[in-house]
């Protein structure tokens, strides 16, 4: 079975968790974490070859399929719901980006917004009702650095990683206060396959330390024990946030500088 640097403390014991985008990079670290911290997991990914090798290595239930589509939607938490009796813990981890800016096409658009924020509206629509009926449930949303500051290169990455934000911040406005808790993961670059395939993001992304997936899953932990909305395993997000909000001419500014040199490394 595979296991994180962390001894697992059953912080999760009984819980019923579904991860989405679970077989690679965050998604496989925060469901190993979770399956270490005494959690009953159901994962979730396009393929079921590699779920149920995962599922197998670290203990957890799978369903393989589509997470974003009202009807990937529906058969997911059906899955879940017979593998493990309901859910208490949902991880949108599912996303996507496709590295373009106005030359991104109608569908880069639509599957963007697709993956990366309605697959979180239409799978609250439905759990939620249930947790406000329960008495609570925990909603997390696997947003990006970029739904808090932007993405140079990728303009639909950039625009739906602030709708994922702007979703779970409203969840929480609009709950929070009846027992659903909601936090959204912002971590800069992360070794992950979509790190990996950045291309010229690279020179951007490698401004910052490159953190390993387990690093990410720690952090929602500690989150979680503490009760906090926003997930940043680069801690230092929450001043580019602040500094962007309060001296955003200037943080626009520093960003215009990086796409001058991101524009450099692609000529050179």
């Amino acid at each position: 079975m595979e296991s994180t640097n962390n001894a697992a403390s059953g912080a999760f014991s009984g819980q019923r968790v579904v991860v989405t985008g679970a077989t690679g990079g965050i998604g496989r670290a925060i469901s190993t974490r979770l399956v270490n911290e005494g959690a009953q997991v159901l994962i979730n990914d396009l393929n079921p070859e590699t779920c149920a090798e995962l599922a197998e290595q670290i203990g957890a239930q799978f369903h393989a399929g589509d997470a974003a589509s009202e009807e990937g939607v529906a058969a997911l938490i059906a899955a879940a719901d017979s593998a493990l009796g309901g859910i208490d813990m949902f991880v949108a981890n599912a996303g996507i980006g496709v590295v373009r800016g106005l030359d991104a096409t109608e569908d880069d658009w639509a599957r963007s917004f697709d993956v990366n924020v309605m697959a979180h509206v239409r799978t609250a629509r439905v759990l939620v009702p249930r947790w406000l009926e329960a008495g609570g449930g925990r909603f997390v949303v696997t947003a990006s650095a970029a739904g808090l500051l932007t993405m140079l290169g990728d303009a639909p990455y950039s625009v739906t990683k602030h709708g994922a934000v702007a979703f779970a911040e409203w969840l929480s406005a609009t709950y929070g206060a009846q027992g659903i808790a909601v936090h959204a993961i912002c971590p800069q670059g992360v070794r992950t396959a979509m790190y990996e395939e950045s291309g010229p993001l690279r020179v951007i992304l490698d401004k910052h330390p490159i953190i390993d997936p387990p690093v990410v899953a720690d952090a929602l932990v500690q989150a979680i024990a503490d009760g906090h909305f926003f997930v940043l395993p680069h801690p230092e997000v929450a001043d580019f946030y602040s500094f962007r909000a309060t001296r955003t001419d200037r943080w626009l500014q520093g960003m215009q500088s990086m796409q001058v040199e991101l524009l450099d490394g692609v000529t050179d």
